[in-house]
């Protein structure tokens, strides 16, 4: 996940897939139930957490390399 925006529903998800779903549809891909409002805003706590995530795993790569 490289832009991670959350929806009307509580969940997150990756920014284009929920764009796509939401040009066609107003429900919630997870729960199925119609959605108050289809904005959508960004996930900037999930977002830094994938960050961190993807540095450690890296870091932990390279250790390997060595």
């Amino acid at each position: 996940m490289s832009d991670p925006v959350m929806a009307a529903d509580g969940h997150s998800y990756e920014r284009t897939a929920i764009e796509r779903w939401l040009a066609t549809k107003s429900t919630s891909p997870l729960t199925g139930g119609e959605l108050d409002h289809t904005c959508i805003f960004p996930n900037h706590s999930l977002r830094r957490m994938i960050r961190e995530w993807q540095k450690a795993q890296y870091t932990t790569f390279v250790a390997g390399l060595l």
